[in-house]
């Protein structure tokens, strides 16, 4: 197991429960009460410290490298999935997997950011920071969906888009722009969720939807607290004070009305249980498109469009 910083506690409780169930086993020692007592002291401490959770604490979590990434809930929800490559202009951006897949009988096309599970496979998926080829690649599976009526899912996890030469020469702003205006008229309901790191106009390059959600350990945000605290204070130093002052946890989210709900992870994250997860993930999905499906294209829209009117506050003078 991989523990952070502010899970250091657990750390050494684990390192004492491994000990005690290796001499439980190979010393033919009967260790179980003391077993029992370390778990429980486990469980206590997993409260306490996930249920005060900072902002920064947060990010660091969602950006945990045993996290679940979109490929795997993608593969985890669908019995059935075939992986689409290519935006039909330039290449196939590999920081954005999608494709169509099905959902108990329902047929559904699914797009989300992937980072990569190591060293190797984070460099070919580029972190999860999109080109704008990706963000023309899932708007070519946007309209997929739209010509054959299947509900889009996205996954957001990015910790933003792709900010080289090259992304710019190649229109990453138009890209992304497009797909805003493309995604709030899209004749097909959309669902979207923040699995992980929800970092600017590269989430929301994807993140226009009818329902919009996040897993309890994640935060969405115009800028990480990082950038935040460098372009602030001219250093990283400030970036747990950048982190509260932006705002981003799910459940500013929620108080703000940009968010529909706050889905619940397994204590201590997604990674501690990803199966759980993802079954939880998959019910939820079945649901919301249930729910979405029996609306008309006219309300869909209507309602998809007041969402965003409504956000925000202004004064008019």
């Amino acid at each position: 197991m991989v523990f952070l910083e502010f899970e250091k506690p657990l750390e050494k409780l684990y390192e004492q429960l491994e000990k005690l169930r290796k001499l439980n086993e190979e010393d033919e020692l009967d260790m179980t009460d003391k077993i029992a007592e370390i778990e429980l002291m486990i469980q206590k401490k997993s409260r306490e410290i996930y249920s005060n959770m900072s902002g920064w604490q947060k990010v660091q979590l969602s950006r945990h490298p045993q996290r679940p990434y979109a490929e795997y809930y993608i593969k985890s929800v669908t019995s059935k999935f075939i992986e689409l490559h290519g935006d039909r202009y330039f290449k196939d951006d590999k920081a954005i997997v999608g494709g169509i897949g099905k959902i108990g009988n329902q047929s559904v096309v699914l797009i989300g950011q992937q980072k990569g599970e190591n060293i190797k496979m984070r460099q070919y998926r580029n972190f999860g920071m999109a080109n704008p080829d990706g963000y023309r690649k899932a708007l070519r599976l946007m309209k997929l969906a739209e010509k054959f009526n299947y509900p889009v899912i996205t996954f957001i996890d990015t910790p933003g888009a792709y900010p080289g030469i090259e992304a710019e020469e190649r229109g990453q702003a138009e890209a992304i722009a497009r797909n805003l205006f493309e995604m709030a008229n899209l004749k097909t309901p959309i669902i979207v969720y923040v699995i992980g790191e929800g970092a600017s106009g590269g989430a929301l390059g994807i993140g226009v939807g009818d329902r919009i959600f996040m897993l309890e350990n994640t935060w969405y945000s115009v800028i990480s607290p990082e950038n935040c605290s460098t372009i602030l204070w001219r250093n990283w130093d400030h970036k747990e004070e950048a982190a509260e002052a932006l705002k981003l946890t799910p459940e500013h989210m929620l108080q703000q009305g940009l968010i529909d709900e706050i889905i619940k992870e397994p204590l201590g994250g997604a990674h501690n249980d990803p199966e759980k997860m993802a079954k939880n993930l998959k019910a939820h999905i079945v649901k919301q498109i249930k729910d979405l499906l029996d609306l008309d294209t006219v309300s869909l829209l209507a309602q998809r469009v007041n969402r965003y009117k409504i956000m925000g506050h202004f004064t008019e003078i």
